[in-house]
């Protein structure tokens, strides 16, 4: 027996509705019920929305809700709660993260009416899968600031913090920060992922100069996430890299061996590949 409720209405309230962030595959099935179901879509732009509702075969009324018109639409969409579902999407990805909607949802939980979440893709989390890099505490920190000095100030004020950084950054401004972070932060290890779900999905590690020099000769287009391994506490001589480094090749290739140390220590992994090759060699 199918449990086929695409042609029931929804209890009223609001609906948070995760969409993919690239490949429109990775929706879930839940959420396209929830959309073909719900009374009223708000969303941040109309079009875009539009385009992922004709994917799905599926026509609801549009509202936009974003930083601009989100004081206004809040209480039309309040209003429609009370007796409608109302979904609220995100253009992509998980709604609320860098994302307006956070009054909203405060606002219909004070009234008390009901709030469900509907979780999926969120390209943060993704990124944080692909990296390599340490998850079992991070943070995410949002979009770094555009301007040079905002930008310095908000990446220093998270210089202490002992977990693994997870940023949004776009192509244009990714090379500037990658500068800042070779400049203050050299021995700590860095990941650069793009076009998350898509065909050319890509995913590099390194450290910050390794990925400037590398993104500035090849400049990325779109939305980024730029995730900063954690901290290293203690510094490492040049016996104990030798020491990690023959360790690692008991089991593993040059350049993986320098991969991992470099991870560990936070030191130069061009060097420690090339120091690996001489171990390897002897």
């Amino acid at each position: 027996m199918t449990d086929d409720r695409s042609d029931t209405s929804l209890p009223s309230g609001l609906y948070i509705v995760a969409t993919p962030i690239g490949n429109l595959g990775d929706i879930t099935l839940r959420a396209v019920d929830v959309l073909k179901r719900c009374d009223v879509v708000a969303c941040e732009d109309t079009r875009v929305t539009g385009k992922l509702l004709k994917h799905l075969g599926v026509s609801k009324p549009l509202i936009r809700y974003d930083d601009h018109s989100e004081g206004r639409s809040r209480d039309k969409l309040l209003q429609h709660m009370r007796e409608e579902a109302v979904v609220l999407v995100s253009d992509a990805g998980t709604p609320l993260i860098s994302d307006p909607g956070y009054r909203l949802v405060r606002d219909a939980r004070e009234e008390g009416l009901p709030v469900t979440t509907l979780p999926g893709a969120c390209a943060a989390i993704a990124g944080l899968t692909l990296s390599g890099l340490p998850n079992d505490r991070f943070l995410f920190a949002g979009f770094v600031p555009s301007k040079e000095k905002a930008r310095a100030d908000f990446l220093q004020s998270l210089s202490d913090i002992d977990a693994t950084l997870i940023l949004y950054e776009t192509g244009p401004r990714l090379a500037k920060t990658l500068g800042f972070l070779a400049e203050h932060w050299p021995g700590r290890e860095v990941a650069v992922a793009r076009e998350l779900t898509k065909l050319h999905e890509e995913c590099r590690s390194g450290s910050a100069n390794e990925l400037r020099e590398h993104y500035e000769a090849s400049p990325p287009r779109g939305e980024i996430v730029l995730l900063i391994g954690p901290p290293i506490e203690e510094s490492v001589d040049e016996a104990d890299a030798d020491r990690l480094l023959a360790e690692a090749l008991e089991t593993q290739k040059a350049s993986q061996a320098a991969a991992e140390v470099a991870r560990k220590t936070g030191l130069d992994r061009k060097a420690l590949y090339a120091r690996a090759m001489e171990l390897r060699g002897k």
